[in-house]
């Protein structure tokens, strides 16, 4: 019989990103969140681009394998990752997990952004997430979440997002 710990794992991601006006009038880029792209004046500051979500749940699933994380296998500091789509990165992970033994039996994320409103996009958020990793939407939790107007992510000067990944032994 396995042990909880030979069975499943557990991988918490996170992600922040300054949030400036666009080109040309600032250093943003479009603001992406789980590949959707929304209306907003303001987006993030990033070498990739820029989506927070898809980055924080690359890092969780990266984390519960035991994996590096995605610092390290996609630095900033790279020409080829200047610009990158972040489903890259997302797929990427999915196949190293997939590659190190497990499964995602879940993912539950948490959206912290006063605007615009993530509800009308989470469906197609979700089924983002889950094309990706090649899972059905419906092990894709998204929550969106303001910040209350409270410091730089409740004044729209950011995007926080946390992410919790649950992995099985395949």
């Amino acid at each position: 019989m396995q042990s909880p710990a030979e069975s499943f794992r557990i991988g918490h991601g996170y992600d922040l990103h300054r949030l400036e006006p666009i080109a040309p009038e600032g250093a943003g880029r479009p603001l992406l969140v789980g590949g959707v792209r929304l209306e907003s004046d303001r987006g993030p500051v990033a070498h990739s681009d820029g989506d927070a979500l898809l980055h924080a749940v690359t890092d969780a699933l990266l984390a519960a394998a035991a994996l590096p994380d995605i610092g390290q296998l996609f630095p900033d500091t790279d020409a080829r990752h200047e610009s990158r789509d972040s489903r890259e990165f997302l797929k990427e992970a999915g196949r190293q997990v997939r590659s190190a033994g497990w499964v995602v039996a879940n993912i539950d994320a948490t959206v912290v952004l006063e605007k615009p409103k993530l509800s009308p996009h989470k469906e197609e958020i979700r089924s983002n997430i889950a094309a990706a990793l090649d899972i059905d939407s419906s092990r894709v939790g998204v929550k969106g979440k303001t910040h209350e107007k409270v410091d730089a992510v409740g004044e729209s000067r950011a995007i926080e997002v946390h992410v919790v990944a649950l992995l099985v032994r395949n």
